[in-house]
């Protein structure tokens, strides 16, 4: 099983361009310990580029602790986790290779990029301001210097001014871009209405009670009797709450009878959106768990141990399903902004959307119930927060 590793970057410019450095810094996902770190003063430089150089900077050490691992990013820019995650082109021709270089660290299935509120990334910062500091002084950052001890001849931080002004060059980088990834946190009162993602699992099939592998590449079965009466009762309770603006299905059978089911009772139509589709299980489609550990059992640990392997046969790997996710959540946050609308999806498709919202690790998606027709919820607010509001409730099934 391979091993996870955090990484911390943050980089600034004082001037923006102006004197320049970067900080990144390991930790350890369970403890919270900095296994390493790193910082440099690197001259005259614009915000965006160190924090380019301190993204680099992290993923080689974390290279250098272990080549295997996998590696969660976590940032303040929101500009470079954007343009990292893909979804945010990069024009400038100073980023572009320090993109570049920092893709070539380790595959790209095996990292992943979040940001994180300023206040969360205090240690990478300081790391910067002390390589800004050392720099000031005609020095370089060493491990173990300390702010305090550079303090004498140190430039103060970046003050609320620069790091405004860092902020308005990294918004006009982005003036072109695709809108941003929610990340994990709490919304202000003043920042309006969330979209709002009511995440509906699809009633039963034939297939559910027994707790078979049933994805996007076998029957597509339809609802059955059990399923549809699971259907009728969520559109009830959705009827009689009155929020629902929209229905939006995966396109496979049980959610789309699902959804019509809801969309009948509200008056409303159903649009189909292929990202919200199931994990393909591949040769596992159809199975048990107890059929598939007798007959895969290798290929099954496997799976079990890395969101990066695939079942037998040519299914998807949980890190595929969660890019495709990803980019239909960020589609239909686009299109619904402000609004409250029903997703009816799968099972991994909203332990995604509940692990995505969190900031959570992929083997998170093992420790959450799903049961069929359960209802769950995240709100998305406008500065790119999001909050779970609801998981796995069955309540309107009773």
């Amino acid at each position: 099983m391979a091993r996870t590793l955090i990484v911390e970057a943050d980089g600034g410019s004082r001037g923006n361009p102006g004197p320049a450095g970067y900080g990144a810094v390991v930790l350890d996902p369970e403890t919270g310990e900095a296994l390493a770190e790193a910082a440099e003063f690197i001259g005259t430089a614009t915000n965006n580029v160190a924090e380019y150089k301190g993204l680099v900077a992290g993923l080689r050490a974390a290279h250098a602790l272990d080549p295997q691992a996998c590696v969660q990013v976590r940032m303040d820019s929101k500009l470079v986790v954007e343009q990292m995650s893909g979804r945010w082109q990069i024009k400038h021709p100073d980023m572009k290779p320090l993109a570049a270089e920092a893709r070539a660290v380790f595959p790209a299935d095996r990292v992943t990029y979040e940001w994180i509120p300023r206040a969360q990334n205090k240690h990478a910062d300081r790391l910067a301001n002390e390589a800004m500091d050392a720099g000031k002084i005609g020095k370089q950052w060493e491990p173990g210097n300390s702010k305090a001890a550079l303090a004498t001849a140190a430039a103060p931080a970046r003050s609320a001014a620069a790091r405004a002004a860092d902020e308005a060059v990294e918004s006009a980088e982005a003036a072109d871009a695709a809108p941003s990834a929610p990340a994990a946190g709490w919304g202000a009162p003043d920042l309006g209405p969330p979209a709002t993602f009511v995440l509906l699992r699809h009633g039963e099939t034939v297939l559910t009670p027994e707790k078979r592998f049933s994805g996007s590449g076998g029957t597509d079965p339809e609802l059955s009797a059990a399923g549809r009466r699971q259907a009728e009762a969520t559109a009830a309770a959705l009827a009689a709450r009155g929020s629902i603006q929209a229905v939006v299905s995966s396109p496979l059978r049980r959610c789309r009878e699902t959804a019509q089911a809801v969309a009948a009772r509200l008056g409303l139509e159903v649009r189909i959106e292929e990202g919200l589709r199931e994990t393909d299980f591949g040769a596992w489609e159809g199975l048990t768990f107890a059929e598939v550990r007798e007959r895969f059992p290798e290929d099954l640990d496997a799976w079990l141990g890395s969101a990066r392997v695939a079942p037998t046969g040519g299914g998807e790997s949980f890190a595929s399903v969660a890019r495709r996710v990803a980019v239909a959540r960020d589609k239909l946050l686009a299109r619904y902004a402000g609004k409250t609308v029903l997703l009816v999806t799968h099972v991994t498709p909203v332990k995604t959307l509940v692990r995505l919202a969190l900031g959570a690790p992929p083997e998170s998606l093992f420790r959450m119930e799903l049961s069929a027709a359960s209802l769950s919820a995240v709100a998305y607010f406008s500065d790119g927060n999001a909050s779970v509001r609801l998981l796995n409730d069955t309540s309107h099934l009773r």
